[in-house]
């Protein structure tokens, strides 16, 4: 057996009808801390999230764009890098 071959990790994460992530299910779709998705969303990094009644979610279409590292436009600018560090 090759040694070099790795399985892909199986992600179960619960999507909205709408296509909505909580933060946490978000969080485990892109292989990260629910802290680190808070702590971005402070500094205006990583994927755009959105509140509703109180609560923070991320359209699963951002987050495949984060993944992709595309651009999205922020709501204080005219585009925001979504990768961290950029």
């Amino acid at each position: 057996m090759n040694e070099f071959v790795t399985q892909a990790e199986v992600v179960r994460v619960r999507v909205l009808p709408d296509g909505r992530l909580s933060r946490g299910d978000a969080a485990r779709y892109l292989g990260l801390k629910s802290k680190t998705l808070s702590m971005w969303s402070m500094q205006g990094r990583g994927p755009r999230p959105i509140k509703v009644g109180g609560r923070v979610f991320y359209y699963r279409h951002s987050l495949d764009r984060f993944i992709c590292g595309e651009v999205e436009p922020g709501p204080d600018s005219d585009s925001a890098p979504l990768s961290p560090g950029v």
